[in-house]
């Protein structure tokens, strides 16, 4: 059969229906011609334009030459709009729609892959009807709320084999990519321990929690306070599958979002899981977690809307007896500060010959003759995928594309929101947690299954269903 014939065929067909965009999205071609073509644009979509994923897309999405934004979709009317009408403004189009919800967006035919960016309670659950509906995903991190709708999203994108791209970008960084080489090539020799740490609840927004002063403590206590929603905002689809809970402008911000328990499991996962996947990638060990978990935390100190723990102080083991010290930040600064630079963030790995440290800004070291920037390897040494141009993005739709892996796929974000899921387990209940990693499961302290798991909002066990 002449291919070029067919996809004119195609073509045709497609405007004198008028169902057609002017871009044929790539899956479409691929039905046809087996492979995507770079006069064929990848279709994207953006859901949740309030926070994370317009900083994405419109910084990263909108200039890849390959991509199409044909849609916007969130809760709040004027945000989608708004958004819609700057990917117009870019495109010099009219053509992106503003969609209110996300079933009528998924269930397009001319829509190839979307960047999920809603609060982290919807992560999952949307990912998977997004998958089971054909189409590829970029899932914000962390990954969700619970470990057993994890599971499905899980297995629904290894048996439709769908593209999935996590949000931890730091692993199409090239100096962190570099970090981990070093460290899985033995510079430091063989890894002794790890420093893990991020932002608390009480190490942000200057003050944090405790300071009286601060704007997240003030919207803690005012959030305790029931108004009237906006009519801008679909509230109940805002809420969807989370407890019904009553109205207030602070649970519908960003720090709503991380810091109350119905939506998040708090910063433990929402900023720890990027210090926690480095930690991961640099040992090697992304298709297994630690096997044992123990430690402490706080509390927010006064009672207000925002529920999660504001510091964590935490050691994981691995099989191996290598240990991952995981904190916020307020409790790591004694213990790295007596050996690098202060920083919010950052993965520390301990060796027989020093240490590899890595944080957004830098590569600290221990041998000032190991220098990151410089180094080469063999064909024999270790080299970790990397992204195209070193860009989340820009390696998602390259993924979408090719159908390639992406630098952190599916089992990388399972075990990495896992290891988050199992250190706010032990931190919040005081006790040693034991995980059989084979059977992924809870070794004893089985009356607290129940804190990785969440029970859906009616009707919205439906949209998640069972694996």
């Amino acid at each position: 059969m002449n291919n070029q014939a067919t996809r004119r065929t195609f073509l045709r067909a497609a405007l004198l229906a008028g169902a057609a965009p002017a871009i044929v999205p790539a899956h479409a071609v691929r039905a046809q011609e087996g492979k995507p073509t770079p006069s064929n644009k990848t279709t994207f979509a953006l859901i949740g334009c309030g926070n994370m994923g317009p900083a994405g897309v419109f910084g990263n999405v909108i200039k890849n030459p390959d991509v199409q934004i044909i849609a916007m979709c969130d809760v709040f009317k004027s945000r989608r709009e708004a958004r819609a009408q700057a990917v117009d403004k870019t495109y010099g189009t009219t053509g992106c729609a503003a969609a209110a919800d996300f079933r009528e967006l998924l269930a397009r035919k001319d829509l190839d892959c979307v960047e999920i960016a809603t609060g982290d309670y919807w992560h999952v659950p949307i990912a998977i009807h997004a998958v089971r509906n054909g189409k590829d995903v970029y899932v914000e991190k962390p990954l969700g709320t619970s470990v057993a709708w994890s599971r499905i999203l899980r297995k629904e994108i290894n048996d439709r084999k769908a593209v999935f791209q996590f949000g931890t970008w730091q692993r199409s960084q090239r100096h962190f990519r570099k970090a981990c080489e070093m460290v899985r090539n033995g510079v430091i020799g063989k890894v002794q321990r790890v420093e893990a740490w991020a932002p608390g609840m009480n190490t942000h927004d200057k003050g944090g929690i405790d300071d009286p002063n601060s704007v997240l403590s003030k919207m803690h206590v005012e959030g305790l306070q029931s108004q009237v929603p906006p009519a801008d905002l679909d509230y109940d689809m805002w809420l969807g599958p989370a407890p019904a809970a009553f109205y207030s402008p602070a649970r519908v911000t960003p720090d709503g979002c991380y810091h109350i328990a119905d939506y998040a499991l708090g910063f433990i996962a929402g900023w720890g899981i990027h210090s926690v996947d480095i930690a991961q990638w640099g040992l090697g060990t992304d298709g297994t977690v630690p096997v044992s978990y123990r430690g402490t935390c706080k509390w927010p100190s006064a009672r207000g809307i925002f529920d999660t723990i504001s510091a964590w102080d935490v050691i994981c083991k691995y099989a191996s007896g290598v240990e991952m010290h995981f904190m916020d930040w307020k409790t790591a600064q004694p213990v790295i500060t007596a050996y690098r630079p202060d920083c919010d963030h950052g993965t520390t790995f301990f060796g027989e010959k020093g240490w590899i440290s890595v944080n957004r800004g830098a590569v600290y070291v221990s041998d000032k003759e190991w220098k990151w920037d410089k180094i080469e390897w063999g064909e024999k040494d270790t080299q970790l995928l990397a992204s195209a141009q070193d860009n989340q993005w820009h390696g998602f739709i390259d993924s979408v594309r090719t159908r390639k892996p992406t630098v952190d796929p599916i089992g990388v974000a399972f075990n990495g929101d896992l290891i988050c899921h199992l250190s706010r387990l032990a931190a919040i209940t005081g006790r040693e947690i034991a995980w059989d990693a084979k059977t992924e499961k809870l070794v004893g302290n089985g009356d607290l299954a129940m804190h990785l798991d969440r029970t859906a909002r009616k009707p919205w066990e439906k949209l998640i269903g069972e694996a």
